[in-house]
């Protein structure tokens, strides 16, 4: 069984970007030692009134999930960072988050006081929602009354009718949406709460929410 110490030594390493940039992306972290990841689709919802006018608000995106070595990863996160050119706007976001996850169904209550191991507290939390297909846009209606910026959503679909797709070692059975917030920890307790009130999330077979902390951050432009 493996214990708390070695999980500590791995952590998640997430990285969104542009449609079609997902394979650049694990080719990057390949060279700096990343054994590989998942990509997932799924679409921006930051809103923009000029976008909004030509309706192009929703921007496809690729969300690349890898699990690797803390040292490793810290490394091809700053490659990745420096090779996109995170630091311009509408280029993409990177975060790492410690391999460690809160998930379940009724239970909502929490803190914004993770263990960081003697580090400093976080300054951003990422806000894990998993509803049914055709909801996410009501989640995300919910968390900008929050003060949530814009967020990714997921689409969470097997392949076949009797498959189920995997998340954190999580099953989500086809038909699900994903919403990803990124968020500032003041204000992740407020939006948790909007979308358990507006989704009704205690009630069973509405969905779950789970919440992680996040460590480092690039391509956040506040």
């Amino acid at each position: 069984m493996r214990t708390r110490q070695d999980v500590a030594c791995y952590e998640i390493l997430c990285v969104i970007v542009n449609f079609g940039l997902g394979s650049r992306v694990l080719h990057i972290a390949r060279e700096n030692g990343v054994p590989g990841g998942t990509v997932f689709l799924g679409k921006g919802t930051v809103r923009h009134r000029i976008l909004e006018l030509l309706e192009l608000q929703d921007i496809r995106k690729e969300i690349v999930i890898m699990v690797t070595e803390k040292t490793g990863g810290d490394q091809a996160l700053q490659e990745i960072h420096r090779r996109l050119k995170l630091h311009k706007p509408n280029r993409g976001i990177a975060f790492t988050m410690p391999l460690a996850a809160f998930l379940g169904s009724g239970d909502y209550e929490f803190e914004c006081d993770f263990e960081s191991g003697g580090a400093s507290q976080a300054m951003y939390n990422a806000i894990f929602t998993v509803v049914d297909k055709g909801n996410a846009e009501a989640v995300m209606e919910a968390a900008r009354k929050a003060g949530a910026q814009g967020g990714t959503i997921i689409n969470a679909r097997g392949a076949g009718a009797h498959e189920t797709s995997t998340v954190f070692h999580m099953d989500i059975e086809p038909e699900k949406e994903i919403v990803l917030i990124l968020a500032q920890c003041h204000l992740t307790d407020g939006i948790v709460r909007n979308i358990r009130d507006d989704l009704k999330l205690d009630q069973p077979g509405n969905g779950i929410i789970f919440v992680q902390e996040v460590q480092e951050t690039f391509g956040i432009h506040e």
